[in-house]
């Protein structure tokens, strides 16, 4: 069921009255009904993968509290490999096929090319996710294991953050079922409030930036380098404003029943550094693979070329974890040649900015860091976002030619859209600058019960007349 559709839209108020309805010891099951019901609006048939890794990982978590000794890594081996080879099987045999039979073609060998047409689950690499965090941290003494198989289901499968993520750790949502939650009014309207600002960035801003990014992405080949420097900057406002879109849905949708949620994304187009970039964007996943491969390789404290070694491989897992595509892998590798570019440079560059007067506090040193972070993003969303290697090549290397107005071959977009996407944008940076220096719910309490209730109205009038309203699926659900 998609967050931004008519059916949601009905099913929200439905579960959430459901909820507060019923007695506490039904609430629960409640909310692993009503998650089984918003996944089988997919494809229903795929709910038994998830049972499948739920199962696992729940006997998993019952076994390792009990024994001791190496029968424990034994066991969260087995856990982990398990999960792992059901993720495999969907999401990665026919891009294994595939590599195998062009690297054969190299050698004069001919292979079939694909092995079966197997459908990805909607979301089964963040939930894969957060069922292997319950494992790791019942095994590490961090997290008692969950004796209730209700309980534990509904952990792995809660709706509102079941397709996209936060990727949450069972000490912070796990415990969250066993409380009892009232129907607050505050909750319910910020969380209104923030399903709102969802919906704007992905109605407005991300839907609207996609027409123009479809069309040149899907054939970049038939533009010049001015449409390909318009796309690429869309997609780096459209792939945010869908992504963190969904999550301030899921969280908002959350904070309605009166569960918490992880914070995903800190402004990230606004971060000095790559690495700051990645502790603001993506925030659950970022953490996910810091804690659970970066550190135990050794994370930095190991020598150079080792510490080089754990980013490189972190990032490139990172990147075969979004899609079974070279695209992605390479686009992984490129943070982390990224990463380990500004690390092996940042003395040199300090030297550098002191030298010329521009020391860490200054506004010019800061816009010069806030904007090479973000030419370098963008350029890394070229590969990510682009059809295969060979157009991500073709887009880079076009970038900066035939930058000529009367060849432009969308001028119906150029006139008629381009001032809506940009008037979108601006909304979206202004709305963030506001709610850095005051939360948006605080913000609105000091303006008067008139003047609010025009406020929201025109919001809504907003997002009516400029949303895009196609039921387009959020990026994120590929994954």
């Amino acid at each position: 069921m998609l967050f931004n559709s008519i059916e949601f839209a009905i099913f929200l108020p439905i579960a959430t009255a459901l909820f507060f309805l019923s007695p506490q010891p039904w609430r629960v099951r409640l909310l692993l009904t009503a998650s089984c019901i918003f996944y089988m609006a997919f494809i229903p048939a795929y709910i038994s993968i998830l049972f499948v890794t739920i199962t696992i990982d729940y006997v998993a978590g019952l076994y390792l509290e009990r024994i001791e000794g190496h029968r424990r890594v034994v066991l969260l081996v087995v856990s982990i490999v398990s999960t792992c080879v059901v993720l495999g099987i969907f999401k990665y045999l026919n891009f294994l096929a595939d590599s195998i039979a062009s690297l054969a073609g190299v050698f004069g060998y001919q292979l079939p090319h694909t092995l079966a047409h197997i459908i990805l689950p909607i979301g089964l690499s963040f939930h894969t996710f957060q069922s292997l965090s319950y494992v790791v941290e019942v095994y590490r003494g961090r997290q008692k294991a969950e004796h209730n198989f209700v309980v534990y289901a509904t952990y792995v499968m809660f709706f509102p953050q079941l397709v996209a993520g936060p990727i949450e750790r069972p000490q912070n949502l796990l415990h969250q079922f066993r409380e009892r939650h009232t129907f607050e009014y505050e909750k319910v309207t910020s969380g209104l409030k923030r399903i709102a600002w969802g919906l704007f960035k992905k109605l407005v801003v991300a839907d609207r930036l996609a027409l123009y990014v479809n069309d040149v992405y899907g054939s970049p080949h038939a533009y010049n380098g001015l449409q390909l420097s318009l796309a690429t900057l869309f997609f780096a406002y459209q792939i945010y404003c869908d992504f963190s879109g969904y999550s301030d849905i899921a969280i908002g949708t959350a904070q309605i029943l009166g569960f918490r949620l992880m914070e995903n994304f800190r402004t990230p187009y606004y971060s000095l550094s790559v690495s700051e970039f990645w502790r603001r964007w993506h925030i659950s996943l970022s953490t996910w693979f810091k804690d659970y491969l970066y550190l135990p390789m050794g994370g930095s404290r190991v020598p150079t070329g080792r510490h080089i070694l754990n980013l490189m491989v972190t990032f490139g897992v990172s990147g075969l974890w979004h899609g079974a595509n070279w695209t992605y892998v390479v686009w992984g590798l490129l943070n982390g040649t990224y990463l380990v570019a500004g690390w092996l440079t940042r003395d040199w560059r300090d030297r550098l900015f002191a030298s010329v007067g521009l020391y860490p506090h200054t506004v010019v040193r800061k816009a010069i860091m806030v904007g090479s972070t973000f030419l370098l993003t963008c350029l890394a969303w070229i590969v990510f976002r682009a059809e295969n290697l060979n157009d991500a090549v073709y887009v880079v290397t076009h970038l900066l030619s035939g930058w000529n107005f009367q060849e432009i071959k969308t001028p119906q977009f150029l006139l008629r859209q381009l001032p809506v996407a940009v008037g979108a944008i601006i909304a979206l940076e202004v709305g963030q600058l506001w709610w850095a220096r005051a939360t948006l719910p605080s913000a609105l309490a000091r303006v008067g019960l008139p003047g609010r209730w025009a406020l929201y109205a025109a919001f809504v009038m907003l997002v009516v007349m400029f949303g895009v309203f196609r039921k387009t699926q959020f990026i994120y659900f590929q994954f």
